[in-house]
């Protein structure tokens, strides 16, 4: 029998729909999450230690992630049985960069046949056939994807970082703005490209922005008015 191929996910593509069962329960994805952001994120194995010091960190900044709207999705190669013994060792054993005791409460996908994973192109064969690569979909509450990220199985993700595209993603849409390099809360944005160098002049002398050239402006949004358009109270 041929085996079923899969186009790889595009930023701007639908989430490829699935149910599948979790730790938590059965869910149909992306459905049952409309209205929340949602990270997707696969790992290559459980009881190996990247992928323990990882989900440690997810879990501890679920709830700060929940407070911006989005939650969090696991899924390995792994059987249902070898997720909820490895979740159970992390909470009664590990204790890592000061956590300990740590519950991860959000579901971790069962994903034996990789029918999951090959949908979302989380099996790099280059890397391994047999393991998820550490592939990371940030996913809108319109269940449209956001952003891709990909890690080899050896290198652990920056959760910092997840969090930032997450609240960026969000401030690009609460203010019809971008984000330059490096922004955080606070930081300028960057605005639509002003057409002409008078146009940019004429906002420049209006306070309204602050023009490095014609293509380049930015202008002020607090980071109370980030974080008052995007948490939620």
């Amino acid at each position: 029998m041929e085996e079923q191929s899969f186009a790889m996910p595009r930023i701007g593509d639908p989430a490829p729909p699935f149910k599948a069962v979790t730790t938590q329960g059965e869910i149909n994805f992306p459905e049952q999450y409309a209205g929340s952001w949602v990270i997707l994120f696969s790992h290559p194995a459980d009881f190996t230690p990247v992928c323990t010091s990882e989900f440690m960190t997810f879990a501890s900044m679920e709830a700060q992630f929940a407070q911006a709207n989005c939650q969090l999705v696991g899924l390995s190669v792994d059987g249902l049985y070898s997720h909820i013994a490895w979740l159970r060792t992390i909470k009664e054993k590990i204790e890592y960069k000061g956590m300990k005791d740590v519950e991860v409460r959000f579901p971790l996908i069962e994903d034996i046949t990789m029918e999951v994973a090959k949908k979302y192109g989380m099996i790099q064969p280059g890397e391994s056939s047999t393991k998820a690569v550490r592939a990371v979909f940030v996913i809108d509450p319109k269940g449209m994807i956001r952003t891709i990220l990909y890690y080899p199985l050896s290198l652990g993700r920056n959760f910092d970082e997840l969090y930032r595209v997450v609240i960026a993603l969000q401030a690009a849409d609460a203010f019809g703005i971008a984000t330059p390099a490096d922004w955080r809360p606070g930081d300028d944005v960057i605005v639509p490209t002003a057409g002409s160098c008078g146009v940019a002049k004429e906002r420049m002398e209006n306070h309204e922005l602050t023009c490095h050239d014609w293509f380049f402006c930015t202008k002020k949004i607090t980071k109370e008015q980030v974080l008052d358009a995007i948490l939620k109270k």
